[in-house]
Order: structure tokens, then C-alpha cells, then sequence
């Protein structure tokens, strides 16, 4: 039976990159060697790096002034990594609690200076965006999570700051266009929208590398791997790889207006029958929905289980809800089509004739 995989992480692919990548373990452009076993050093792999990065600059519209690196940890890794690099001793940072992995990142981010919670929707259970928060200007940057994967909620706009943004993109990152301009850094586990586990995109205008002044270990230094091009050590070479694969596949799609507009249609689609079927309800604020994640619960508590067993039946992977919010949670990423979101829908429908 055909899998419908809305695992929220990591997350589904498209099947030619998968189909693409698998060759290369056995073989990589002819060289008779498995990608997994070439020199990262090799002018092959070389060229697998710097088309990758390309492809970040094309693809987001990011100009020579941001460096792209490719980087191991994950995006939590990343919750110190920023303010170490970006936040001088003594200096403030502003951030915005929208979830778990926000609140992640403000813990950490106390470490290195002081810390501004501008908003929190933490009360009811991160089920909004906070809005109509007051923007310092006395501040070194302004962090953000674009999208909660566990909530269900999605910054539809991006505020106009006075200071950089520096941004948790994980689990929407390249599913839409977005200004540039605003940002000083971005940074994104790859597993939901661009790659595999395994590799961090980060992306941070170059004139704010080397800005908190301090002496960092070589490992967490950006400047260190923007002039070593992201191999000042054996870098995720597989997990790089797919990354390159799944962003030339993103080209190929028509980049991120067209996506967006597949992500559109997808999620509405999904979030039309929720509204409409009495047996299930969104659990977020309609005008912060996630074009990536969408959380919704049955009506009767006592249907979580049988509709459990109605997906799997369908072949539907992956939509338990994460135990912070409980019921179903359905993750439709870039790669995700819309025949398997319509599955879905259908198996909801059923589900009303019999139980309704």
C-alpha cells in the first residue's frame, strides 16, 4: 500500500531526490565510488557545496552580502550559536515566545547577554501569535520562530523591526518567499522542507559576523566557516547532498511563489474540511494557521482512536499529534502532494457518515 507520510519531522521528500540520492550510495557520478565514501575535499564534493549554496542564494534571493553555511548541531544548536556570534557582552536581544523551540532559544540566548521576552502566547498553550508588541530600537536583534511544527501557527507577516531579525526558519524554510532585507540571520534544520536530517542552513548577513567581539571556540565561530566554506571540518556530506537535490527540485517546481501557491491550495483544502466536519476542530487561531502544520482534535475525545485506526487503514503516517496538544497534527511540507491531502480529507468524510 501507497504511504501518506505527514510526519512532521523528518519529513517527507520528494521521490526523484530520494531516488536520485539512493543511486549515489552505490555510485556517484561514475566515479565508481559511493558518495559516502569520497573526499569531501574531492573537487566532486566541491562542487555538490557550492551548488547547494548557489541554489540557497537563488532560490531565497539572498544577494553576496549574507554568507550561506552548511553546518551539523541543528537548529537548536543554533539557539546559543547566534547569540554568541551576534550579541556583545552586556548587550540586549529581543525575543518573541511562540513555542517550545522559541523558549529553547530565549533559555540559551540568557547565557550570553540579556534577554527581552517582548510577547508570549505561552497562557493558552501557543495557540496564537502574540501581535502589537512594542519593537526596541535598544536591542541587537529581534528572534523570531516563523512556524511552531508542534502548535500549528505560522507568522504570516514578518514585523517591520527597526533592528535585524534573526530567525528560526526550521519547518518553514523555503515554503514561501519572504523579504530579505529584514533579516541579519536565518537558520533552519533541513528535515522538514529543504533536506534530511543532518545539516543546518544558516544564513547571516556578513557584515554582522564577528560582531559580539568575544573569543568563541573555532567550532562555533561563523566567520571561521564562511571563509573555510563550510568545511573547516568534514561537513554532513550525505545530508548536504539530498539538501542540493531537494533545492534543485525546488527550482524545478518554479521556486517559492509557485510553491506557495501549492501550499495554499493544500492547506485549504485540509483546513476547509475541518471547519466544515463536525467530528473534528482546529486548535489554533484561524488567522495564524500554519500552512505546514495542521493541529486539530476530534469533537468527541473518544474518536481519536478510532480515527487512528481509519488513517492507518488509508495508509496515512504520521498525523498523531505531539503530546503538548494531543489529537492529530498533520504536516503537509513542500514535498508533500495534494493527492495525499485529498486521503486524507476522504478518510475525515468517512469518518462523519459512520460516526456522526
Amino acid at each position: 500500500m501507497k504511504k501518506h507520510n505527514f510526519s512532521a519531522g523528518p519529513a517527507i521528500l520528494p521521490q526523484s531526490v530520494m531516488q536520485e540520492a539512493a543511486q549515489a550510495c552505490i555510485e556517484f557520478n561514475g566515479m565508481g565510488m559511493s558518495l559516502l565514501e569520497i573526499s569531501h575535499r574531492s573537487k566532486q564534493f566541491d562542487a555538490v557545496e557550492a551548488e547547494a549554496r548557489a541554489l540557497v542564494h537563488e532560490i531565497g534571493g539572498f544577494d553576496d552580502r549574507f554568507a550561506v553555511l552548511f553546518l551539523s548541531g541543528g537548529a537548536s544548536t543554533q539557539f546559543a550559536l547566534a547569540p554568541m556570534n551576534l550579541l556583545k557582552d552586556g548587550e540586549k536581544a529581543a525575543y518573541v515566545d511562540t513555542g517550545v523551540w522559541a523558549s529553547k532559544a530565549i533559555k540559551e540566548a540568557k547565557l550570553f547577554g540579556n534577554v527581552e521576552v517582548l510577547a508570549s502566547s505561552k497562557e493558552a498553550n501557543y495557540n496564537y501569535i502574540p501581535k502589537g508588541y512594542h519593537l526596541p530600537y535598544d536591542v541587537a536583534y529581534l528572534h523570531l520562530t516563523s512556524n511552531n511544527t508542534i502548535y500549528g501557527t505560522q507568522l504570516h507577516e514578518f514585523p517591520k523591526s527597526p533592528v535585524p531579525i534573526v530567525c528560526d526558519m526550521s519547518s518553514d524554510m523555503f515554503s514561501r518567499p519572504f523579504d530579505v532585507e529584514q533579516f541579519g540571520l536565518i537558520y533552519a534544520g533541513a528535515q522538514k522542507n529543504i533536506g534530511p536530517a543532518g545539516v543546518t542552513v544558516v544564513i547571516v548577513r556578513k557584515d554582522l559576523i564577528g560582531r559580539s567581539e568575544r573569543k568563541l571556540p573555532s567550532m562555533f565561530d561563523y566567520k571561521l566557516h564562511m571563509e573555510n566554506g563550510s568545511m573547516y571540518n568534514t561537513p554532513p556530506v550525505f545530508p548536504l547532498y539530498v539538501t542540493m537535490l531537494t533545492l534543485r527540485w525546488l527550482k524545478e517546481q518554479g521556486g517559492l511563489n509557485a510553491i506557495q501557491k501549492h501550499n495554499e491550495e493544500k492547506a485549504a483544502i485540509l483546513y476547509n474540511e475541518i471547519d466544515a466536519n463536525p467530528l473534528f476542530k482546529g486548535t489554533v487561531a484561524v488567522e495564524d494557521r500554519s500552512l505546514m502544520n495542521v493541529c486539530f482534535l476530534p469533537t468527541n475525545p473518544a474518536h481519536e482512536e478510532p480515527f487512528m485506526v481509519a488513517a492507518k487503514a488509508a495508509g496515512i503516517d504520521g498525523i498523531k499529534g505531539h503530546r503538548s496538544v494531543g489529537g492529530f497534527r498533520a504536516s503537509i511540507y513542500n514535498a508533500m502532494p495534494q493527492s495525499s491531502v485529498q486521503v486524507l480529507v476522504d478518510v475525515m468524510r468517512e469518518f462523519a457518515k459512520q460516526h456522526g
